[in-house]
């Protein structure tokens, strides 16, 4: 048999035991090479998602990450995108079953996001601003910052808080890093929803252009009330690090 046969053998049981062991094996070694590839790809998966895996029996949650170590081929050697590898199953390969919520792949996109937002690098186009800069500087979102939206308030979700039926209006956040390194989550209204909305779609924009927007598209609400409403929400974003400049 050709190395690359033998190789190719050995990935395959070490992803699945059920695969024949590459011959010439000791089946010994091999258990303890699968044992140790698989429980690092489950820590990883069980770190990045400690709600997600909190919901399962033990047995359950490792059915589940071995059906992802066997079956999903990942495009990335990074550890640190596992996360998003594994969302990935969840949503394209997966079949949930009995013991999965209807919820899942909500709450799996969450707790990833917040795992992306406490990792993400900042943009060197960015930059710190304050109050008085608000009306005189391009604005942007910060890099470290992701807004989205469920139908499952997500936030409030444990094994004792498990909602059989998604929410009667859309569950609007902005997941954030703070200024101290740390994630937060800012339950958002629709308003300053869209408003974050459009400065990411933009990339970049002025107030004047930002309530321009607003008003033209808000048009049941009084200008007035949508400029006031706005710069006092970006007020709240840039104190959070949320609003940053955009140079």
């Amino acid at each position: 048999m050709s190395f690359t046969l033998v190789q190719q053998s050995f990935i395959d049981h070490i992803r699945d035991p059920s695969m024949p062991i590459p011959v010439g094996t000791d089946a010994r070694r091999m258990k303890i090479y699968r044992e140790l590839f698989f429980n690092n790809i489950k820590g990883f998966v069980s770190n990045a998602f400690p709600v997600l895996c909190s919901l399962y029996e033990e047995q359950q949650w490792e059915a589940l990450v071995q059906q992802f170590f066997a079956n999903h081929d990942c495009k990335t050697p990074l550890f640190i995108e596992i996360a998003e590898e594994f969302l990935v199953f969840l949503q394209d390969e997966y079949q949930a079953t009995e013991a999965d919520n209807s919820f899942m792949l909500e709450l799996a996109h969450y707790e990833w996001l917040e795992l992306l937002v406490a990792t993400e690098r900042d943009n060197p186009l960015h930059h710190s601003i304050d109050a008085s800069d608000i009306e005189s500087v391009k604005l942007c979102v910060s890099a470290s910052a992701k807004v989205a939206q469920y139908r499952f308030d997500v936030q409030r979700i444990s094994p004792d808080y498990r909602p059989s039926v998604a929410s009667e209006q859309p569950n609007f956040f902005c997941i954030y890093r703070d200024k101290q390194d740390e994630v937060c989550f800012l339950q958002l209204n629709p308003l300053a929803a869209q408003v974050l909305a459009y400065l990411e779609q933009n990339e970049a924009a002025t107030f004047d252009e930002l309530t321009q927007w607003l008003v033209s598209s808000f048009t049941h609400i009084e200008s007035d009330v949508l400029i006031k409403g706005s710069h006092q929400l970006l007020l709240d974003m840039v104190s959070k690090g949320i609003i940053l400049g955009y140079r």
